[in-house]
Formats: C-alpha cells, sequence, structure tokens
C-alpha cells in the first residue's frame, strides 16, 4: 500500500562548511537522513553511498517484518560499499555515515537508526524524541553523570559510539516498529538542526500547522538564524492531515543529490581584513567512531575536568568569602571611628558607633552615662537626644554632654554633680614656687 500524505526534505550547507556532507530523502514509503563524516570528500561519499542503497527500500512491503529486514540488509550492504570505498581510495579512509529512516507500511512506521541524527514525533501538540543519539555524551546523561542541557554544550558531543562506517561491515541498527496516526508528523533530521534549535522552538513551529514544505523552511530559517555551524537537513512527513498529497516522485537533497561524478568545488573563503575577520570553515570531521581506550580516556578527561571545574568553583567562593569579609572588617572598623548622644532609658548616653544595627548584630556600644536625665532637659533638647544627636569625635560628644548639663541646670536651678567620666581628665601641670618665698618658709620653720 503506498502511504498516503505529504513530505519535504531540505538541506543546506550551513553558515561555516564549505560543502555539504548531508543528505536527504523524501519518497512515497521512505523517508531517510544520513549525516556523512570523514573530512573534506569522505562525509558526502558516505551519506551519499547510504542513500543510494536505501532508496531501493523506496516500495509497498508486505508487512512490516519485510520492511525491518530489508532495512537492516540495506545498512549491511551500504557499510559493504563503504568499506570498498575506502580501499579503492585511500584518501577516503575512516568515512562514515548516520542513518535515520522510516519505512511506511499501511498504518506503521517501520524505524531504523544508527548515529545521532534524530527522528521526532508529533502527535495531540506534543513533541517525543523516538531515537536515542549513540554519542558519548548521551552515555554520560544516561548514567546521570551530567544533564541533557549539559550534553548540548558538552565539548565531546560529536563524539560517536555507533555509525556506519568503513571499519565494521555488520553494522547495528536499532530497531523498531510504531503505529502511525492520521495527522501524525515525522521529523528526520541532522545535528545540525537538533544541535541548534531546541525542542520548545521545533514544537512551536510544529504547532503553527504549516505545510511540510513551509514548516521545514522555517526550521531551517531558525538553525540559520543561530549560526548553523553544520549541515543541516530535514524531512518532513505527514500522515494525512490537513495537506494530503500523494506522489510518486521522489525528493533527494544534500550530497546524494549530486550526479556520480560530478565534482562539486567548495565555497570560494570571503576576502578578510582587520575591521572584518572571518571564520574558518569546519573541514574537520566532527564525528567519527572511538575505539574503547580512546573513549576510557575521554571518561577520565571528563572526570579530570569535573573536577577543575569544582576547583575552581570553591578558590572562586573562597575569594568572595575573604573580600566581604575585608569588606565588613574595614566597615565595622569605619563606624567605631563614629559617636553620638543619645538616650538610654531615663538617661542621656554617649554611644561610640552608629545608630544601624545588622540583624541582631548592634554597630554601636554605649561608652558613657552622663547621669543626665531626660526629665531635667528644656524640651527641645530632650527631643534632639531622643533622636540623637551625631558627633564628629569623642571630645565633640563631651561638648554637646556640656551643653546639656547647662539646660539641665536652667531647669533645675541647681549645679549637679556630674557623674565620673570613664574617660580620664587631664592630669594638671606642676607649679613653681618662688625662690624667695621658700627660703622664708624655711626660715620660719627654723625659727
Amino acid at each position: 500500500m503506498v502511504f498516503e500524505g505529504s513530505s519535504s526534505a531540505i538541506s543546506h550547507t550551513g553558515k561555516i562548511r564549505s560543502n555539504n556532507q548531508d543528505s536527504g530523502y523524501a519518497g512515497s514509503n521512505l523517508f531517510a537522513v544520513a549525516d556523512g563524516m570523514g573530512g573534506h570528500a569522505g562525509g558526502d561519499v558516505a551519506s551519499s553511498l547510504a542513500i543510494r542503497q536505501l532508496e531501493q527500500l523506496d516500495q509497498a512491503f508486505a508487512s512490516t517484518d519485510d520492511a525491518q529486514a530489508s532495512l537492516q540488509a540495506a545498512a549491511t550492504t551500504a557499510a559493504g560499499d563503504l568499506i570498498r570505498a575506502a580501499k579503492d581510495r585511500p584518501e577516503l579512509a575512516g568515512l562514515g555515515t548516520t542513518v535515520s529512516a522510516i519505512i511506511m507500511v499501511d498504518d506503521h512506521a517501520v524505524i531504523g537508526h544508527i548515529g545521532d541524527s534524530r527522528i521526532y514525533l508529533y502527535r495531540d501538540d506534543e513533541l517525543t524524541q523516538i531515537t536515542a543519539d549513540h554519542t558519548f555524551v548521551q552515555r554520560l546523561v544516561d548514567s546521570g553523570r551530567i544533564t541533557p542541557e549539559e550534553a548540548r554544550y558538552h565539548p565531546r558531543r560529536s563524539v560517536l559510539m555507533r555509525v556506519l562506517s568503513d571499519m565494521d561491515n555488520d553494522p547495528e541498527l536499532d530497531m523498531f516498529v510504531m503505529p502511525t496516526l492520521p495527522g501524525d508528523r515525522w521529523l528526520l533530521c541532522s545535528d545540525g538542526l537538533s544541535g541548534v534549535v531546541d525542542e520548545a522552538h521545533i514544537l512551536k513551529a510544529m504547532r503553527l500547522g504549516l505545510p511540510p514544505g513551509r514548516t521545514a523552511d522555517n526550521l531551517l530559517k531558525q538553525a540559520l538564524d543561530g549560526g548553523a555551524p553544520d549541515n543541516v537537513t530535514i524531512v518532513l512527513v505527514e500522515v494525512g492531515g490537513q495537506h494530503p498529497l500523494s506522489s510518486g516522485t521522489a525528493t533527494v537533497v544534500g550530497a546524494a543529490a549530486t550526479p556520480s561524478g560530478v565534482l562539486i568545488p567548495p565555497a570560494r573563503a570571503p576576502r578578510t581584513s582587520w575591521l572584518h575577520p572571518v571564520r574558518q570553515a569546519a573541514n574537520e570531521p566532527t564525528h567519527f567512531e572511538p575505539a574503547a581506550d580512546y573513549l576510557e580516556e575521554l571518561i577520565e578527561e571528563d572526570r579530570r575536568r569535573a573536577k577543575r571545574r569544582r576547583i575552581g568553583w570553591i578558590a572562586a567562593l573562597v575569594v568572595v568569602i575573604l573580600a566581604l569579609t575585608g569588606a565588613g572588617f574595614l566597615a565595622y572598623s569605619w563606624t567605631q571611628t563614629r559617636y553620638y548622644v543619645g538616650a538610654n532609658d531615663d538617661s542621656v548616653v554617649i554611644y561610640q558607633g552608629v545608630q544601624q544595627s545588622i540583624g541582631p548584630i548592634s554597630l554601636s556600644t554605649e561608652i558613657e552615662d552622663t547621669g543626665i536625665l531626660l526629665a531635667n532637659l528644656p524640651p527641645y533638647q530632650r527631643s534632639s537626644v531622643e533622636r540623637t544627636i551625631t558627633a564628629r569625635s569623642l571630645s565633640d560628644a563631651m561638648a554637646i554632654v556640656e551643653r546639656l548639663r547647662a539646660g539641665e541646670e536652667a531647669v533645675t536651678g541647681e549645679t549637679p554633680t556630674p557623674t565620673p567620666s570613664s574617660v580620664p581628665p587631664p592630669s594638671p601641670a606642676p607649679t613653681s614656687t618662688p625662690q624667695g618665698a621658700a627660703q622664708d618658709a624655711d626660715t620660719e620653720v627654723i625659727g
């Protein structure tokens, strides 16, 4: 049975790379994305070889079991093609590609997946990632060592654990079957989209309900607006839905759309100047299938990086604490150079510090109770003391107290006995006795 619905496929080189190593396919029953790797020449060859093997599966299958078997066989054949290509052309050694494919069989989707390209399902106004990334960072996420958000920016996010390559003639694909419903939208994409546009923005584009072609254009624009450091390939499939369209014409995009034997020259490097520096195209491979010992080294490196981050945070925290402690000490020292005259219950007191407090910590201390009663002061002086009178120094505070004593004397008509001050009075200067007077005194004592 030929699939009834509509689809769209689009591929773009991106803003950094000089050639497109992605390939995409949207046909009658088959829909696939392949993200090639292997340097400037190997990536496009790998993804093209994979799509050319897969496109032979664009037909109506009698059962989902037949479709799964054919999909696995096509992947194995494609791996053999990669091995032969690397043998015939040694400069292609190390080439490989991801593959994410869907074969529609009646009301079921047969899914085959290897690598870090993705398949999403939009159903009932929700977006779900159907495939799991075969990457080093996804293993870290699954083990709980990092969060999905940290995985998006991890320096090793492009290291693949499984991939179609020239090093494995029996690739292991994730294979499973899912039921489809009218209105379902299946999104197949390379990491050039999923690595730049997060799921929240993909979901927002899906909810607009535009035809697959316009939705794919919308998603591509978001990837380009986000910098598009990698090739971007999108295949969008709508089951029945608002835009049904059955067509026997397949759409091939990306490297696989280039006729065999035709070389596409890389984009000319733009002229640069010191005023307008230009980022160089990232032609180095961003994916590869590592050996087990290399993965152990990466895990150990990740541990060291996490340890360095912890040490850095602890050091920064210590510096901040020391800075706050030093600032607090200096601020407190300054407050202890201030004085003021205020009231304590019913008497006038000299305080050292300032009137404010920090929580339960007071920034002032009582240094002398003057013995002057508030009730004995004129109303205006009593009001000033209750509001506190700021003094520039201790001697200034003492002078203020003397004026208050004068006010108390004016009210009571008595000269109050001052309370002994805790500040010692100045010692009297010695006086000299006239020499003649001393002699007279001596004479009187003798006589």
